[in-house]
C-alpha cells in the first residue's frame, strides 16, 4: 500500500480528463477509464493520426489546450490509462457474493462501489476497489421519432458530427440539420468542413421562445462571452456557405425507397404542433436530427445516486409560461463539491446538467480535487466553483430557451416505429398506456418489447416514458444493473488482477491551478 488515495475516473471527455488532472495534482493515484481508443469524448473527438500529421486541431475548438492536458494526464507516472475499456457493473462493498448480479444494483456500503471493468482483446474482467469514484459518463443525442426516422440516411446529430470530426466522413451531399438547441450549429459547421452541402438548419423553437430564454436577464450572459464568440464563429461559417437558419420549423417525416430521399418539413407552433398547410418537401440524401441530450445515467443509478429534475442553479427559474420539463429530464444531484448522495461517489459533466465543455471541465476539476483529498479551501478551487456555477446558470438558460414542445407526438402515425431495436410502433405504446393491466413499467416493457433490444432503451426509453407519462420516467429508462453487454464466457471467468499499475514513488504535482485550462 502506498498510502495515496486511489481515484477511479470513468469517462475521458472534458469532465473526466479534468477530474483526472486535478486528482493527480492533489497527489492521488488515478485510473482513467474510457470506451474509446483515445481521450476527448464527443467534444474533443480526436482525429485519425494520418490527419493530425498534416492538420492538427482541425474541426476542434480548444484542441491544443485539450491536447496539452491529455498528454500531461496520460503521461503521468501515477495515472493508469485504460482505453477501450467498459465499466459493465458497480457492486456495493458489503455484497456477500460478488458473483450475485442482484447485489450489483447499488452502493449501500460505507465507501464507493467496486468497479467491474472489461478491457483488452480478448476482453478480460477486472475489479477495481477505489477510495473515490468520479463518474463523468457524458450524454448522448436524444431524437424524437417521426415517420421514416428509421430509414438509412437519417442520423443523429452527434453521430454525423462524430463521423465528420473523427473520420472526415461526409454523411451525404445534400443534408438538412434539424431539431433544437445550439448543438445544431457546430454539427452543421462540421458537415460543411467535411464536404457536405448543408441545405438548411431547422430549429423547432419559435423565435419568441428562443429569444425569451436566452435574453431574459441579459446581464447574466456577460461571463459567457467565450460561448458568444464560438456562436458567432459558427454563424459566420453558415453565412459563408449561405446556409439558411430557420426557426419554428421541424422535420416531421422522412421518405424514401430503401434509404432517405426526401423529407417533409413544417412550421410548428410553440407546443410543436404542426401548422396545417405549412408542409414543404425537400430532396436530401441525409438528414441529421437532434432534440437535445439524454445523460448517461446507468452507472450513477447503479451506484444509488439520487437524481433530480432539470438542472438547478442560480438562474434555474424558468420564464413564465415555458413548457414544463419532460418526464425524462433528470440528472445526477450533486453538492458544492460535486459529491453525489452516495459516499465516495462524485459526478461531473453532462450527467449533472448539459452546460457545455467549459462547465464540464470546471465540474471535473472540482470533483477530482475533492475526491483525491485536496484542500477544500484552495483559492483555485473557489475560482473553479464560480466557473461551475456560471455553467449551471447557462444550463438552466439553455433548458428554458430550447424546451421540447408537448405536442410533438402529433407528428406520429400509428405505424411509426418508436423502438427501432424491437420495431415497437406508436400504436403499441398507446395501447400499453391505455391498458390498466399494463401500468407497471416491467409489464409494459414485456407487452410492447420497447427497450428490450440491443440498446436497452438508451434511445427509446425517454421517449416511451414521455409518451406514457409514467411514474418510472426518472430512473426507470436508465436502470440497468448490467450497464454494458457482457458475454457469458467473460462472466464465467474469474476477474484478473489489474495490469500496469502506476509508480507510487512520484511526488505530488502543483496545486489544482493546473486543472483550470
Amino acid at each position: 500500500m502506498t498510502g495515496r488515495r486511489h481515484v477511479v475516473v470513468v469517462g475521458a471527455g472534458p469532465a473526466g480528463l479534468a477530474a483526472a488532472d486535478a486528482a493527480l495534482a492533489a497527489g492521488a493515484e488515478v485510473t482513467l477509464i474510457d470506451t474509446a481508443e483515445r481521450p476527448g469524448g464527443q467534444y474533443h473527438r480526436m482525429l485519425p493520426e494520418a490527419y493530425e500529421a498534416t492538420d492538427p486541431g482541425a474541426l476542434q475548438h480548444g484542441y491544443r489546450s485539450f491536447d496539452r492536458r491529455a498528454r500531461r494526464v496520460l503521461g503521468h507516472p501515477r495515472c493508469t490509462w485504460w482505453a477501450e475499456s467498459s465499466v459493465w457493473a458497480l457492486e456495493r462493498r458489503d455484497a456477500a457474493d460478488p458473483a450475485d448480479m442482484a447485489d450489483m444494483a447499488g452502493s449501500t456500503g460505507d465507501g464507493p462501489p467496486l468497479v467491474h471493468v472489461l478491457r483488452g482483446t480478448p476482453r478480460r474482467r477486472h475489479v477495481l476497489e477505489p477510495d473515490a469514484l468520479v463518474l463523468a459518463t457524458g450524454a448522448h443525442d436524444r431524437v424524437l421519432p417521426f415517420p421514416g426516422w428509421d430509414l438509412p440516411g437519417v442520423y443523429t446529430a452527434g453521430a454525423a458530427q462524430a463521423l465528420a470530426k473523427g473520420e472526415r466522413v461526409a454523411v451525404g451531399d445534400r443534408v438538412v440539420v434539424a431539431g433544437t438547441g445550439p448543438f445544431l450549429l457546430p454539427v452543421a459547421t462540421s458537415l460543411l468542413e467535411a464536404g457536405s452541402r448543408v441545405l438548411e438548419v431547422l430549429e423547432a423553437g419559435r423565435p419568441g421562445a428562443v429569444a425569451g430564454g436566452w435574453l431574459r436577464r441579459p446581464w447574466e450572459l456577460g461571463p459567457q462571452l467565450g460561448k458568444s464568440g464560438e456562436l458567432l464563429a459558427y454563424a459566420a461559417a453558415l453565412g459563408r456557405h449561405r446556409v439558411p437558419y430557420r426557426l419554428g420549423r421541424a422535420v416531421v417525416e422522412a421518405r424514401g425507397d430503401g434509404r432517405v430521399e426526401e423529407i417533409v418539413t413544417a412550421r410548428v407552433r410553440a407546443d410543436w404542433s404542426v401548422v396545417p398547410g405549412s408542409e414543404s418537401v425537400v430532396a436530401v440524401d441525409a438528414v441529421c436530427v437532434g432534440h437535445g441530450f439524454t445523460p448517461r445515467l446507468e452507472l450513477p443509478v447503479a451506484a444509488g445516486c439520487a437524481l433530480r429534475p432539470v438542472p438547478a442553479g442560480p438562474s434555474a427559474d424558468s420564464p413564465a409560461g415555458s413548457p414544463a420539463g419532460s418526464p425524462a429530464d433528470v440528472f445526477v444531484g450533486v453538492d458544492d463539491d460535486q459529491r453525489t448522495s452516495r459516499p465516495g461517489v462524485y459526478a461531473a459533466g453532462e450527467i449533472t446538467g448539459v452546460a457545455g465543455a467549459p462547465a464540464s471541465r470546471a465540474e471535473g476539476a472540482v470533483a477530482g480535487w475533492i475526491a483525491a483529498g485536496g484542500a477544500p479551501e484552495s483559492r483555485a478551487l473557489a475560482t473553479l466553483r464560480v466557473n461551475r456555477d456560471r455553467g449551471r446558470a447557462f444550463a438552466a438558460r439553455l433548458a428554458a430557451a430550447h424546451p421540447i414542445g408537448r405536442a410533438w407526438s402529433g407528428w406520429l402515425r400509428p405505424d411509426t416505429v418508436i423502438c427501432r431495436c424491437e420495431e415497437t410502433t406508436y400504436a403499441a405504446v398507446c395501447r400499453s398506456a391505455d391498458d390498466p393491466t399494463r401500468t407497471e413499467p416491467g409489464v409494459a416493457k414485456l407487452a410492447t418489447r420497447a427497450g428490450l433490444g440491443p440498446c436497452q432503451a438508451r434511445m427509446c426509453g425517454p421517449t416511451v416514458a414521455e409518451l406514457r407519462r409514467s411514474a418510472d420516467a426518472g430512473a426507470g429508462p436508465h436502470h440497468r444493473p448490467v450497464a454494458e453487454p457482457i458475454r457469458l464466457g467473460e462472466l464465467a471467468r474469474p476477474p484478473e488482477p489489474p495490469q500496469g499499475s502506476s509508480d507510487p514513488s512520484a511526488h505530488p504535482d502543483s496545486p489544482v491551478e493546473e486543472s483550470t485550462s
